[in-house]
Order: C-alpha cells, then structure tokens, then sequence
C-alpha cells in the first residue's frame, strides 16, 4: 500500500495558508511534568480536522465542486468539512452516527451542511450509497491521503516551532492525525529523530491491539462508544493502520478517569478547553504513560486535538 510523503504534506501546507490558523505552542498545565501543548482546539472550527478537510476540497476538480462532497463524521470532520465547502461555494452532506453530541451536530447545520441521521453502524455505507447516488465527492474523516497530508501539517509546525522537539503525543481514532504526523516528523532535520506516539482510551484501543497483534483488528461501536471520547470511537483503516505500522513509534492507553483528569487539568492549568478526545494526548503526559525530560518542556509536545465539548459533560468535568 502507497504510503503518502513527507512531500504531499509540505504541498497541503502551502493549500492551507490562509485557510486555518498556525496555532501556537503553549505551556502544559502548572504544576505537571515538563511539556507543550499545540492547542488545535484554537482552528475556527475547534479541532484539526480542518486542516485535512481543506487540503481535500482543494483538491477537488471542477465537476466535483459542483455536485458536491459528503462524509462521515460523530462531529469534528463534519464541521471542518461543512466550513471548507461553505468557503468554496460546494454543497456538503454529513451522516452523522445517532447519539453524536448535539452541540456538534448544531455547528454542522449552521456551517450549511445536510445532515442525515443513521445508526452507528451505517455511518459508512450511507456515505458511500450517496456518493453513488447523488454522484458526490466522498471526503473520509481519515481514510484518504489527501486528508492525511492535511493533517500532517500539525506535524510540520511543531518541527519549526520547537527545535528541539524529542517527542509528539498525539490522540488516534481513525488515525489521520497520526499517521500524517509521524510522516511530518521524518522531515526533522539532520541526525535528529521525532518518536510520535499515539494515545487512545482503554475502552477504545484497537489501534493499540492492532499494532500489538501485527493485523488490522476493528472494534465494534458497542465497545467503543464505552469511552467518553466520541471524537476517537472509529477504528483503523487499512490506509491508517499501514502508515502507523510503518511510522508509529508506540500507542499507549489511558483510563476514563485519567481523561478527565486532563480535560479539568487542561482548563484550570492551561486555560483550555478540551474536549475528552482532544485532551487524550495530554492525559498519556500528565499519567506518566509518555517520559518528559526535566527542565525541558520543549522535548515534549502534547497535541490537544479539539475543544469542541459537550457543555454539560465538560462542567461536570471541570467542576
């Protein structure tokens, strides 16, 4: 299988200037092990996914603009896509997995997009039977090169912004983000190598199984949806799971509690907000699962994924 370059993530950055933000590094929460953040929950639609949704819609041809793009999505996909689309003037389409947080799917309908409601299980072929229906352009969360590469671009940002960055901790659901980081961390300079290591959920950890076991093992949605981090309840693909074979250093899982933990941590330490899936990647720091380097913290960066949480769950948690 044709793994993308470090190339094709160097051209989506140059289709993204000007169509999302370079978001800063900060400073982790007081008090913690040494670290960064990069906060992608400050992207105008509160979670990286933009990146990889506009590198798609760029890439789309003339008639494909004009019929329009559908995807999948419990959220953060969705809303990227929707406002990539509305920003070029194409029609967009989301099958949303009942039980999606509404607040997210509030934000979709009012970028513009269509939303059509299905069980879990159908998320994927209903998004595929559209596309073959209606002759639409299937934009995927993760399972396409064009969205990896775009992701990427996360990865390029942390290499110039912190020199000396040793290690990237990033969350895996689907495992764009991943896969497209570890691709940007091969572009570090000279002798210096970048470990990338992905963190999913106990309750949601077939990435983790997957790379254990040395084959792609799917886990159905009544095991995933046991997390409370919605934005990660997808599985691999084999595109995803063939970069992270390849590029991955190591997956490492936190619990439910330490999920929370980080989302509170994230608010009161760092003034963040976080929603539990984007808050996986600092959770694996502040639980010790990922070593820091004292008096470093610009070894270690934590990317926070997204900040698009559900109000009454994130009170609760940060109360």
């Amino acid at each position: 299988m044709e793994l993308i370059t470090v190339e094709d993530v160097r051209a989506a950055r140059e289709r993204l200037r000007g169509e999302v933000v370079r978001t800063p590094l900060t400073a982790g929460p007081a008090g913690g092990p040494p670290f960064l953040l990069k906060p992608e929950s400050l992207q105008p639609t509160g979670a990286f996914k933009l990146r990889g949704a506009t590198n798609a819609v760029a890439l789309l041809d003339p008639d494909q603009r004009r019929s329009g793009v559908v995807t999948h999505s419990s959220g953060n996909h969705g809303q990227a896509l929707a406002h990539a689309a509305a920003r070029h003037g194409v029609p967009c389409t989301v099958v949303v997995p009942e039980g999606a947080p509404g607040v997210k799917v509030d934000r979709m309908r009012a970028l513009g997009a269509r939303i059509v409601m299905v069980a879990p299980r159908e998320r994927e072929a209903t998004a595929r039977r559209l596309r073959d229906e209606e002759g639409l352009a299937l934009v995927p969360p993760f399972d396409d090169p064009s969205v990896i590469a775009g992701q990427g671009t996360v990865g390029l940002e942390i290499l110039e912004q912190s020199p000396g960055v040793a290690t990237v901790v990033v969350p895996v659901g689907g495992g764009g983000l991943a896969s497209g980081v570890a691709t940007a961390a091969l572009a570090a300079a000279g002798p210096r190598r970048v470990r990338v290591v992905g963190v999913e959920p106990e309750l949601a950890a077939d990435a983790a199984e997957s790379l254990r076991t040395g084959s792609l093992v799917t886990w159905p949605p009544e095991r995933t949806h046991r997390t409370m981090a919605d934005g990660v309840r997808v599985c691999l693909s084999e595109l995803t799971f063939a970069h992270l074979r390849a590029r991955l250093d190591e997956v490492v899982t936190v619990t439910e509690e330490e999920i929370a933990r980080a989302v509170a941590a994230l608010a009161h330490g760092a003034r963040l907000v976080a929603e539990p899936s984007g808050a996986l990647a600092a959770a694996a720091v502040l639980a010790g699962r990922v070593p820091t380097a004292p008096g470093r913290p610009q070894e270690t960066v934590a990317v926070v994924s997204g900040g698009n949480a559900d109000p009454g769950l994130f009170a609760r948690l940060v109360a």
